[in-house]
């Protein structure tokens, strides 16, 4: 009788350690989640990582901290900043290495999860991680992220990417308006973006200290949760680790419910419902209508955020700052 499976032993398997481009944050070879609301400093913390990673140093500076690692190449896709005029002063203030971030020009075709591209730039450069930032900028526009069955085979890909590469793979997203759930169900779309990451990380404004954020590993498959890790953004002093510390996830995300989430919330709308095209004002303030969203407040928030409004005949659309 003919077999129509196969069948894998363990006791073939030989076991291999875990590698880290970040202990207890990003694995190499896997998939990693970087999430928070807007403008809480998740791409200006990943960039500092980059910079770090480029030049073989120490992601933060801590008491006996040395290089511990070669320098490594990185594929850096953004949908939201302008690479001249936010991402490379960015790095450069970071100390990155320029030399060794690459971003695939998509200029005239846009870049998905799903396009060969992404794995071809990856073997050419030898990167040993790859950011997407924001994630639902690279899902395509046949994809509903909110849909199981078409989320899965696009994490699927990108975990078998990350594997045969040994390149380490993060998106950055944002949080949803699900303000009073457990932080496992604030990821945008469906429950198997945070399935198929091996590891999560929360970024999150401190309750205390208006200028401090935090990052934590609500979501660590590949070893023990590491402890927080905090960073300083303000306009005097740009950006600065200040190390790791204590803090309760509960607490930050409840934080966020202060004076000023309103507005924040506006925000997170604004990204999720204008990220792969314009859209009509008239429909943008009803759908915010329907998400419990003041006119005021969303006019503010499409003010914080430069939304820029076009006319088209008769029509006018509102659009993300280009």
């Amino acid at each position: 009788m003919d077999k129509s499976y196969k069948l894998i032993n363990m006791n073939d398997i030989e076991a291999e350690e875990v590698e880290w481009l970040w202990e207890g944050f990003i694995p190499r070879g896997k998939l990693t989640i970087l999430h928070g609301d807007p403008g809480k400093g998740k791409t200006m913390a990943m960039l500092n990582i980059i910079a770090a990673l480029t030049t073989g140093r120490e992601i933060f500076s801590s008491p006996g901290s040395h290089q511990v690692r070669d320098p490594i190449n990185v594929i850096y896709q953004t949908a939201e900043d302008g690479l001249a005029d936010t991402v490379k002063p960015r790095l450069l203030n970071a100390g990155a290495d320029c030399s060794k971030v690459y971003v695939i020009d998509d200029s005239e075709k846009a870049l998905s999860m799903s396009d060969g591209r992404l794995e071809m730039a990856i073997a050419d450069t030898g990167a040993k991680l790859a950011v997407l930032d924001p994630l639902q900028a690279f899902l395509g526009a046949k994809v509903d992220m909110h849909r199981a069955n078409e989320v899965r085979p696009q994490m699927k890909h990108l975990n078998d990417i990350a594997s045969r590469h040994k390149c380490a793979m993060v998106l950055i997203g944002h949080l949803n308006k699900m303000t009073h759930a457990n932080v496992d169900y604030r990821g945008l779309g469906s429950m198997d973006f945070m399935a198929a990451a091996r590891s999560v990380i929360l970024c999150a404004k401190s309750k205390d200290d208006p200028e401090m954020r935090v990052l934590v590993p609500t979501k660590s498959s590949m070893t023990y949760e590491h402890s927080p890790v905090a960073f300083r953004l303000s306009k005097e002093g740009g950006f600065k680790w200040e190390g790791e510390c204590n803090a309760n996830v509960d607490e930050l995300l409840s934080s966020a419910m202060k004076k000023g989430y309103k507005t924040d919330e506006a925000i997170d709308f604004l990204y999720d419902q204008l990220s792969e095209q314009m859209v009509p004002s008239t429909e943008i303030y009803t759908r915010a209508e329907k998400c419990g969203i003041s006119k005021k407040t969303l006019r503010n928030a499409m003010k914080d955020i430069g939304v820029e409004s076009i006319k088209d005949g008769d029509r006018w659309y509102v659009g993300l700052p280009t």
